[in-house]
C-alpha cells in the first residue's frame, strides 16, 4: 500500500511519524519549505496566519505529542518560535524528514477506481492507495458581511502580523474569539482607540486558575463528568479567581458556559475594565468611515480587523469527491470519509484543548485501519453515526461555522483509542 499525506504541519508530521512506525509506505507533500504549518511565522507557503506576539493558549503538557514532551525549560505557554522549534526537533528525532517533499503543492486529486491520482505543482502525477488530508483549516479567511461600505483599511486576522501599522489609529475588531481578544489587547499600547464588536459575547477564561494552567484542572475524572457538573465546577472556579465577567464590562453570553468555544486570555478583562478596550454590539451598517452598531451608536474608525474565523477549503478536490456545505464535511468520527474508500482527514477538529495529541491519536487509528488491525462499520452505520453526532453538536452549541468540528479533548481521545481496538 502506498499512502499520500497532504501537508506537513502539526497534523501532517504526526501522521508521518505514526505511519513510519507502522511500516506504511508514504509520500508527504508540503507546499512550504519547512515543517510546522501555521506555527512557522516565516512560512513561505502563503498560508501562514499567526502574528508575531502569538503564544499558545493550551499548556505545553496538553499540546505535546505522547512520546515527545516539550523541553522542561519551556514556559507553561510557549510562544510560536518555541513551538516551531519543537516541531522541527520532533521531525529530526524520529528521522522522517527525507520522506517529506517540500515546496511541492498538491494541485489536484481525482479518483481512479479505488485509487487516488495526485497531481502536484510541477505537473507530476502519481497514484496512491490511500489519501490522508492534513492541510489544516485556519488559512482561508472568512469575513463578516455587513450592508454598506467602509473607506478605511480592512483586513483579516490572518493578515495581521504586528501592531505598528495601527499606531495612533482608531481600530475596530470584529469577533471575540482568541485572535480578537489577543489583537485588541496588543493594540491598546499602539492604537488611538480600540473597540471590539461582538454579536453574542463569549466566556473569557484566564490561562491560570488557582495558580496552575487552566487546562490542568479539566483533566480526568472531571473531563468525563456530566456536562452540568463540568459547568458548575468551571463557573465556581471562575467566580473564585476572577469574579463576575460582567463586572469588568464584558457581557456574559445568554448560552451556558461550555455551550461554545471559550476565549482564553489573561489580560482582556482588565483591559476592558480599565477602558483600554470598548465593547460594542454587532454592526448594522458601514458608512464610509462611520460604523453604526445595533444599539444605535455611531463611531468613526480608520481600520477594521475581521477576527471571524476561517473557511474549510480543499482546493485540490473536485466536488464529486468532497462537497463542503456550511463549513461541514461528512466524516465518521471526524476522520473517515464513508463514501470514498481510504480517504482520511487528520486535524479537521476544533477541540476544547490542543489539536496535536488528538491528531496523533487520529493518525494511529488511520494506521490501524490501513494495516487491517481495525475494521470500520459499513457505510450505512457510519452515515448514521455522522448524523447523530451532528445532532448532538446542534443541541449543545449555537449554530455556527466554528462549531461544526467541535470536540471535547479527553472524550474524543478516548473515542480514538476505542476505535483502534475495534476489530
Amino acid at each position: 500500500m502506498k499512502v499520500c499525506i497532504i501537508g506537513a504541519g502539526s497534523s501532517g508530521i504526526a501522521a508521518c511519524k505514526v505511519f513510519q512506525e507502522n511500516n506504511i509506505d508514504f509520500d508527504c507533500y508540503e507546499k512550504g519549505s519547512d515543517v510546522g504549518g501555521l506555527w512557522w511565522y516565516e512560512n513561505d507557503n502563503g498560508q501562514n496566519s499567526i502574528y508575531k506576539s502569538l503564544c499558545i493558549n493550551t499548556s505545553k503538557e496538553m499540546m505535546a505529542y505522547s512520546d515527545y514532551p516539550m523541553p522542561k525549560d519551556y514556559p507553561d505557554y510557549p510562544d510560536h518560535t518555541q513551538i516551531f522549534d519543537y516541531f522541527t526537533s520532533y521531525v529530526h528525532h524520529f528521522g522522517f524528514r527525507p520522506k517529506i517533499q517540500f515546496k511541492t503543492s498538491v494541485t489536484h486529486v481525482e479518483k481512479k477506481g479505488d485509487k487516488y491520482l495526485v497531481t502536484t505543482g510541477n505537473n507530476a502525477a502519481r497514484e496512491y492507495d490511500a489519501l490522508v488530508v492534513c492541510n489544516g483549516h485556519h488559512w482561508n479567511p472568512r469575513y463578516a458581511g455587513f450592508s454598506g461600505s467602509f473607506d478605511g483599511e480592512t483586513l483579516h486576522a490572518h493578515d495581521y502580523k504586528t501592531p505598528n501599522q495601527f499606531k495612533d489609529k482608531r481600530v475596530l475588531i470584529i469577533g471575540i474569539g482568541n485572535s480578537g481578544v489577543d489583537i485588541a489587547s496588543e493594540l491598546t499600547t499602539f492604537a488611538k482607540k480600540v473597540v471590539l464588536s461582538t454579536r453574542s459575547g463569549a466566556y473569557i477564561i484566564p490561562k491560570y486558575l488557582f495558580g496552575i494552567p487552566t487546562d490542568h484542572i479539566s483533566k480526568p475524572p472531571l473531563a468525563y463528568a456530566p456536562l452540568a457538573l463540568q459547568r458548575l465546577a468551571l463557573t465556581a472556579a471562575l467566580r473564585l479567581n476572577i469574579g463576575r465577567q460582567d463586572s469588568y464590562g464584558v457581557p456574559v453570553p445568554k448560552r451556558p458556559i461550555l455551550a461554545e468555544h471559550p476565549t482564553i486570555s489573561n489580560v482582556f478583562l482588565n483591559n476592558v475594565r480599565d477602558g483600554k478596550i470598548q465593547i460594542k454590539p454587532n454592526i448594522t451598517t458601514l458608512k464610509q468611515n462611520e460604523i453604526v452598531f445595533e444599539d444605535g451608536t455611531k463611531e468613526s474608525f480608520d481600520a477594521i480587523i475581521h477576527c471571524t474565523g476561517y473557511k474549510m477549503t480543499f482546493p485540490f478536490f473536485d466536488e464529486s469527491i468532497i462537497s463542503i456545505k456550511d463549513n461541514q464535511v461528512e466524516l465518521y468520527h471526524k476522520v473517515v470519509d464513508p463514501t470514498n474508500k481510504n480517504l482520511f482527514f487528520i486535524g479537521l477538529i476544533q477541540p476544547l484543548g490542543a489539536i496535536m495529541p488528538l491528531s496523533e491519536a487520529q493518525a494511529k487509528w488511520v494506521a490501524s485501519i490501513l494495516t487491517g488491525k481495525s475494521k470500520l462499520p459499513d457505510k450505512a452505520d457510519m452515515l448514521k453515526r455522522i448524523q447523530e453526532d451532528k445532532q448532538k453538536l446542534k443541541l449543545r452549541y449555537k449554530e455556527s461555522a466554528r462549531h461544526t468540528v467541535q470536540v471535547d479533548f479527553y472524550p474524543y481521545k478516548r473515542l480514538m483509542e476505542r476505535a483502534i481496538n475495534k476489530n
